[in-house]
């Protein structure tokens, strides 16, 4: 049990300091109680504390999310791509450390949290104000495991909900419009059937393609970060394999002739790597104008757009959710559920009738030893 002891200064006269045992065993000292019974409360709070294994030092508690937001991304950056990084040290420059910055993490409530993001809601993207709310949530996790704080108050609050997009799914005519007046078609047919990402097919090298399985092996990606290509890892790590139809044979093998095993599939024109161009005048958006004055239908794509083209593709092929989600490359079929659940089919009447199918065949083999009627005339 710890103790209570009053001193004098020379400008505030008599006040209180609180002397206990830390749960590591050293002696914690706050003091500056003006009442006794401030500090006589403050010591009960400490005990219950550390009976519930709650303690925080109150020093502890003082450390600014400033301080903790720069080791936060010095430990984070090895493990994310250099976009995610751009990003995120965007948002901490431009958002969390001019509000958050000189706060001590011990100060922070969950209702200035809240607040901040409904008023950050007001004027910002869904995908900015989440990041930012991960973000600070992120540094305070760190608060909390080095027991500086006990909750994290950014943790469970909500946002302004991210507005359905708007996604374009392109026939199978249309994908091989889109390819007959693209400069590079065959990248345009790999990206419509197999759902990579950009940044992944125009990292692909020789070495990662298998004809023979008919394989893509995805191990980098290009991501642009300051205007600049930047080659680095695929996103979140996760490297996969996806598999592509027979129809791209010829494609694999003409992307591959003459390279060595570390050349690009498809370089530009001076020998880097490959851009879509600008959104307005680049060759890919040369390529939608003359799909487009071709058929007055053709809606505008962006190259991302292939990607959901491929997974809509997929799914009216027959595919199940788990093998679009390996197929994209998603964390959890759940990502990929909330993204195109509108395509998959609904299964309620195929449950049904399977189920009929299924009793039809058992009948059909096991005939029941009597009927309806026979059952009942038998009674109770």
């Amino acid at each position: 049990m710890g103790t209570v002891k009053a001193y004098s200064t020379k400008t505030k006269g008599r006040l209180y300091e609180v002397w206990y045992t830390k749960p590591d065993g050293a002696r914690g000292h706050d003091r500056g109680f003006k009442l006794k019974r401030d500090a006589e409360a403050h010591l009960a709070t400490v005990e219950v504390s550390k009976l519930k294994g709650a303690y925080v030092n109150r020093t502890d508690a003082k450390v600014t999310v400033s301080e903790l937001g720069i080791q936060w991304l010095e430990q984070h950056k090895p493990k994310i791509t250099a976009s995610s990084y751009h990003s995120v040290e965007s948002a901490w420059r431009i958002h969390v450390k001019p509000k958050w910055g000189n706060y001590a993490v011990g100060t922070i409530t969950k209702r200035e949290v809240q607040a901040w993001l409904n008023e950050l809601g007001e004027g910002r993207s869904h995908t900015t104000v989440a990041r930012v709310r991960d973000l600070l949530a992120g540094i305070l996790d760190h608060a909390v495991e080095d027991n500086r704080i006990t909750k994290n108050p950014a943790r469970d609050l909500t946002i302004k909900k991210k507005p359905l997009p708007d996604e374009v799914f392109l026939s199978h005519a249309q994908v091989e419009a889109l390819a007959l007046t693209s400069r590079h078609p065959d990248l345009v047919r790999f990206l419509a059937y197999t759902g990579m990402r950009w940044g992944e097919a125009t990292a692909l090298r020789v070495r990662n393609v298998d004809p023979k399985a008919r394989r893509i092996n995805i191990r980098e990606a290009v991501a642009e970060v300051n205007g600049k290509a930047i080659l680095g890892s695929v996103k979140s790590h996760e490297r996969r394999t996806v598999a592509y139809p027979d129809f791209l044979d010829a494609a694999a093998t003409a992307a591959c002739k003459g390279k060595g095993q570390e050349d690009r599939l498809w370089n530009s024109e001076e020998g880097g790597y490959l851009r879509p161009g600008n959104a307005a005048s680049g060759w890919f958006a040369g390529a939608v104008k003359r799909a487009q004055a071709a058929d007055k239908t053709f809606r505008r794509v962006t190259p991302h757009d292939l990607r959901h083209t491929a997974a809509s593709l997929a799914i009216s092929a027959g595919a199940n959710v788990k093998v679009v989600q390996r197929m994209l490359g998603h964390k959890s079929a759940k990502v990929t559920l909330d993204t195109y659940a509108a395509l998959f089919p609904d299964d309620l009447d195929n449950v049904v009738d399977a189920l009929s199918r299924q009793r039809d065949e058992y009948l059909e083999s096991k005939p029941m030893p009597f009927s309806n009627d026979e059952e009942a005339s038998k009674g109770p």
